[in-house]
């Protein structure tokens, strides 16, 4: 977790192919996963932000085969930071409205 603002940066471009200034929060954890940084364009800079545990880790959700990445819900990066381990939550069915649909349009997490 050597990383700071312009290799955090460089990572979400290069290897996430994300943009790191769209406001998006971007979240690293280092091999034992007891260390977290945090990426986040607030429109007028760079912030990074960083989390040691004293003991134990944080349970990272399950990745895809193939995949670099995981998009996470607000709610979920709360469970995450606060120490949850999101394999063992259970998602109820829940309206959620899509960015760019027409309100009468109607999602539900399953």
């Amino acid at each position: 977790m050597r990383k700071s603002f312009e290799g955090l940066y460089g990572l979400v471009r290069d290897r996430l192919l994300g943009d790191p200034l769209s406001g998006h929060v971007f979240l690293f954890a280092n091999g034992r996963r007891n260390r977290l940084k945090l990426l986040f364009f607030d429109g007028s800079g760079l912030w990074v932000c960083a989390k040691r545990l004293e003991k134990g880790c944080f349970r990272w959700p399950e990745v895809e085969a193939g995949r670099t990445k995981v998009n996470l819900t607000h709610e979920e990066l709360a469970l995450l930071l606060g120490g949850i381990d999101l394999s063992r939550v259970q998602r109820r069915r829940w309206y959620r409205r899509v960015p760019g649909e027409e309100p009468q349009a109607a999602h539900f997490l399953a």
